[in-house]
């Protein structure tokens, strides 16, 4: 069995980058505990990019949906819809974001399998 990369591709804004970042830095331990959870890495665009990538990667499908419906997933991603709800109502936009208002203007999640990896070897 392979494990399995979840990409969420978020477009940020300039004036969002910093907010964003402090939202995940704020956002310790709700998905390094879930079972079957392998890796996180949040990606920030260098150039050419306003999108920012989340990377995680699961021991199994089955174990990233039974953290996706899990009490810290929605919980996380309730205050986010309804931030992002209020802003809408006030006309600035919609999009997905970790606290006060949404960080980023758009969303779509990537999904893989894991063919080949690589890794240092030992010295």
């Amino acid at each position: 069995m392979s494990s399995v990369v979840k990409i969420n591709v978020l477009t940020v804004p300039a004036e969002m980058r910093a907010q964003l970042e402090e939202r995940f830095s704020n956002r310790a331990g709700m998905v390094e505990s879930a079972d079957g959870f392998e890796w996180f890495e949040l990606l920030r665009p260098v150039e050419g990019t306003d999108r920012y990538l989340v990377y995680t990667r699961w021991r199994s499908e089955a174990d990233f949906q039974t953290w996706q419906q899990g009490q810290a997933f929605q919980r996380g991603h309730a205050q986010a819809a309804q931030a992002a709800q209020a802003a809408q109502e006030q006309g600035q936009g919609q999009g997905h974001g970790h606290g006060q208002g949404p960080a980023a203007s758009g969303s779509e999640v990537w999904s893989f399998e894991v063919v080949q990896s690589a890794a240092p070897k030992p010295a």
